[in-house]
């Protein structure tokens, strides 16, 4: 004999009821079968909520009774033949008349006592069974039902009541061994006193029916039918890339499902565990799927950790203080008061010192829980000697389980490791002398984050999702966007990263999409985003709170590099080619560089000097390697030497100004370039990555252009004042050409001193023969005296900076 049990998402509707009578149907050639449903999807919430409305007086309720009767009689229609639909009719609306008598009760007395509450919740067991026995009837004569209260006993603790398993083995066992149908109906959740008064087993009791009676019957297995494949290693709904379990031993299913696994009620196991009868969880929707296995039977080879699981709506309570010291009893008192308050513990954790005790529950049961234990220690803590119990609220238990992991060093630092570089706060921690399980406590707002985090190191063969936020879609973000799509598989297959673009912004629109923004077509889809709003965008990355999150900064504004301190504080990481923040006071320089150590999230700037050239990562790893830079000399503007190189006498200033906006290689404001003002910040990026001290102000800057170009406040007034100065360029070009040099705008330091300024650069200079829009880098230290540490190669252009804002994001992903 097999038991087949039978969830309210399975019998939701008339639909899905005949997926059930076509599975039940076919493996009943083979089995004798009892078969256990729950009530239609959300009508046990529907009866809660008409109970509650009952009880407050509101009227409320009778819409809500009207909807139940409407739900199960048009399910009834749909499913019997209209000829024999009369006398079914009629017994369905007595018992919604039955179940709107009691609730009419309610409303006249305004209370709901636990006892009428199981009466009435019993209701949609009730109706779902007989309907669907009468569907089956249908197709099959030798179908019977049977109302599971009169074989489960339990006793009178309404709400939840305890199984009498004596008494009713027996009359399951009687009740059976009398009966030859091929097919048994029974109401799931429902059971009964001994003096014959309806009782539940609890929310998601359908199960533990079916539990029990496979247990007396001693069934070949029980198979829980569900709308999902199986228990997963973590719950697909907010694990994306979570994967269906085949095999599980009956411990590692009671951990998982005593942490949230909804897929099975936690006392399920425990009839069918004594019995080692196996249980398979499968899929009505998908019959052909593999399912779940749950037996005695533990693969020695399989995955250490099998699930990871977790509970919401958590408060950890913490009693502590020095009265508890080497006091015996403290932790009895504790949980008796909570005992007799019916408070179900979920979480127990006490430091060795017996300084404190600290436990997890419900956050429902968390004020009544307070207010009784500061009762029970009132004398201590009137004396000092104890703290009023503290409590915090709105957390959630997250557990890693698996029955090999007691076999396996090093996983629960792994799993801190893993929590800690994502900013998971943990505020408990607690593991069993088995081994089987780790649980730790969070804040619930991290919950999303620290589930795909653990799943993704645990789970998902070392792949790394990375998940970006990108500002500024303009020439270079453009090249960004389409080096990560076009990259997207080779980083995946080959470095196991997986990029996401979860947020663009512009000047004008921002667009988010939490399962990654496709790359296709991005620019129409950006132009129908929303209004861009800054704060907007960072309170909703915050909100978010997704796992190895990057804010990547392809903007020059100023107002966007001052949001890089809060993106920080939130342990998003930064990746910018924007200048302005680095060459920022240094005491904000200095604080970013602090909250990226502090918060754990990477603060990278390779692109904010010489664009996709390793220079920055080259200074970073001389000084770690003990290195002393004494001095640096720099050609660090593409766009000015690209200018300088093609301004000759058949070439007007103004227009190689103009040509080089066009190709990207200046900045918006061309103005930024041309006043030194950007070279200047790159050589004091420098600086200070080298070790030195200084502001932008401490910075000689010697500027070629006359005051009346430096004046002006728009584009157009600034080409306007190039053509009106033209003699002004004119004879710059042809001093150079009298002393047979070239023209090159060089950044220097040394001596403590830094200043950017053009120069007349001779033959014999390594930077004379310096092509097109290159840069140049010479780096004097302590290991590099005679012949200098020299970079070279394109310092300026859209893809280039780009591949350099792109390999910052991969060194992040391979962190």
């Amino acid at each position: 004999m097999k038991v087949l049990k039978f969830g309210g998402t399975s019998v939701a509707n008339a639909q899905n009821i005949k997926l059930v009578l076509e599975i039940v149907n076919q493996k009943a050639k083979q089995d004798k079968l009892v078969v256990v449903v729950s009530a239609l999807s959300k009508v046990t919430d529907l009866l809660q909520l008409a109970a509650a409305k009952a009880a407050a007086n509101d009227e409320g309720f009778r819409d809500i009774v009207a909807e139940i009767e409407k739900k199960h009689l048009d399910t009834l229609k749909e499913l019997i033949p209209v000829s024999e639909q009369s006398s079914l009719l009629s017994h369905v609306k007595r018992i919604i008349n039955h179940l709107e008598t009691l609730l009419d009760g309610c409303f006249l007395l305004g209370e709901l006592s636990p006892r009428t509450a199981d009466t009435i919740l019993s209701f949609g067991e009730l109706l779902s069974s007989y309907i669907i026995a009468q569907a089956f009837q249908q197709t099959e004569k030798n179908a019977v039902y049977k109302d599971s209260r009169e074989l489960i006993k339990t006793n009178a603790d309404f709400g939840k009541a305890a199984v009498n398993f004596e008494i009713s083995n027996q009359l399951i066992q009687e009740y059976f061994a009398s009966n030859e149908s091929k097919i048994n109906i029974l109401p799931g959740f429902i059971a009964q006193t001994l003096d014959g008064i309806t009782s539940t087993l609890g929310r998601g009791g359908s199960d533990y029916t079916a539990a029990i009676i496979a247990g007396a019957l001693d069934a070949s297995q029980l198979e829980i039918w569900t709308d999902v494949n199986g228990m997963f290693t973590a719950n697909p709904k907010i694990v994306k890339q979570a994967q269906p379990i085949a095999n599980i031993s009956y411990q590692e299913a009671m951990e998982l499902s005593h942490f949230g696994a909804k897929v099975l009620y936690p006392p399920t196991i425990q009839p069918v565990l004594r019995k080692n009868i196996p249980i398979l969880i499968k899929n009505t929707f998908e019959p052909e799927a593999e399912g779940t296995l749950i037996s005695d039977t533990v693969l020695t080879k399989d995955t250490v950790v099998k699930g990871i699981s977790h509970i919401d709506h958590i408060s950890l309570l913490t009693l502590e203080g020095p009265g508890m010291i080497g006091v015996a009893g403290s932790s009895r008192r504790l949980f008796e008061v909570l005992s007799q308050e019916k408070i179900n513990v979920i979480f127990i954790t006490q430091a060795s010192s017996e300084h404190s005790i600290c436990i997890g529950i419900l956050n429902s049961d968390a004020d009544n829980a307070e207010a009784a234990i500061n009762r029970a220690f009132e004398i201590e803590i009137a004396q000092n000697k104890i703290d009023p119990c503290y409590v915090e609220k709105d957390l959630c238990i997250i557990a890693l389980v698996g029955e090999n992991m007691k076999n396996h060093q090093g996983l629960s630092g792994r799993m801190f490791s893993t929590l800690g570089k994502n900013n998971v706060n943990i505020r408990a921690i607690a593991q069993g002398a088995s081994e089987r399980n780790i649980s730790t406590v969070i804040n619930e707002r991290d919950v999303k984050k620290a589930l795909n985090t653990l799943h993704e190191n645990f789970f998902e063969e070392n792949t790394k999702q990375l998940n970006l936020f990108v500002m500024g879609v303009g020439n270079v973000g453009e090249k960004f966007i389409e080096q990560i799509h076009s990259q997207k598989k080779f980083l995946k297959d080959n470095l196991k990263i997986n990029v996401r673009v979860i947020a663009l912004s512009n000047s004008r629109k921002m667009l988010f999409d939490e399962d990654g923004i496709s790359l296709k077509d991005w620019q129409s889809t950006l132009d129908k985003g929303e209004a861009a709003i800054p704060t907007e965008f960072i309170a909703r990355a915050r909100e978010l709170n997704l796992r190895n999150s990057i804010f990547v900064d392809i903007t020059a504004n100023a107002s966007v590099s001052d949001m890089y301190e809060k993106f920080l504080k939130e342990s998003i990481a930064v990746v910018t080619c924007n200048k302005i923040a680095c060459s920022s006071a240094y005491d904000n320089y200095k604080k970013l560089k602090s909250l990226s150590r502090q918060y754990n999230a990477p603060f990278l700037f390779e692109t904010n000097v010489g664009a996709g050239l390793p220079i920055i990562d080259t200074v970073k790893n001389l000084i770690a390697s003990g290195d002393k830079v004494h001095k640096i000399q720099a050609v660090l503007s593409g766009s000015l030497n690209f200018i300088f190189n093609n301004f000759d006498k058949n070439n007007s200033f103004h227009d190689v100004v103009k040509e080089a906006g066009v190709q990207g290689f200046t900045e918006p404001d061309p103005k930024i370039d041309l006043s030194g003002i950007d070279v200047a910040r790159k050589i004091l990026i420098l600086i200070r990555e080298s070790g030195y001290e200084m502001d932008i102000d401490a910075i000689a800057n010697e500027s070629f252009l006359p005051a009346e170009c430096l004046a002006t406040t728009n584009n157009e007034d600034f080409f306007a004042s190039l053509i009106k100065h033209a003699s002004h360029f004119e004879g710059i070009y042809n001093e150079a050409l009298a002393k047979d040099s070239r023209l090159k705008y060089v950044a220097q330091f040394e001596n403590g001193k830094a200043s950017v300024g053009l120069q007349f650069i001779p033959k014999d200079h390594p930077f004379y023969n310096l092509e097109g829009k290159d840069n140049i880098v010479l780096f004097y230290t302590d290991r590099y005296i005679d012949q200098p540490l020299l970079i070279k190669g394109a310092g300026a252009g859209a893809a280039v900076t780009a591949s350099g804002i792109f390999a910052d994001v991969i060194r992040i992903g391979n962190i």
